[in-house]
């Protein structure tokens, strides 16, 4: 559903994905899930291929995050990893997979600056 966020905020709410346009930057509409700027509408399909991209991203990184998971199990419950392995394990995870976020978010960011421009 694509709206100004005025008059139809229920069925932007009510819709699976909800878009307001706006003209003034400083308008807020809780209702919607994403704000455009009603001059960049003709760019909707980019945007909707950039929140795709990002979902992918995501959807990456959980990925990781569980694989990496259920190795450190596999090795804990066998007893091949001992508890101060263990603490250094957990921050490197969480770092490493924070690091690939930000890779390939920064692999997007020129398409991003591409769209913000024209």
């Amino acid at each position: 559903m694509i709206g100004d966020g005025l008059n139809d905020a229920g069925a932007l709410k009510q819709s699976d994905i909800g878009i307001s346009l706006t003209e003034d930057s400083n308008n807020f509409t809780p209702a919607s899930d994403g704000i455009l700027d009603a001059r960049k509408l003709p760019l909707l399909l980019d945007f909707i291929q950039l929140c795709k991209a990002n979902k992918r991203i995501i959807l990456i990184s959980f990925i990781l995050s569980l694989l990496y998971n259920i190795t450190g199990l596999y090795f804990a419950v066998q007893g091949l990893l001992s508890p101060l392995v263990a603490a250094i394990l957990m921050p490197a995870s969480s770092i490493s997979i924070g690091l690939i976020t930000f890779v390939l978010q920064m692999a997007g960011h020129n398409l991003l600056q591409s769209y913000l421009i024209r």
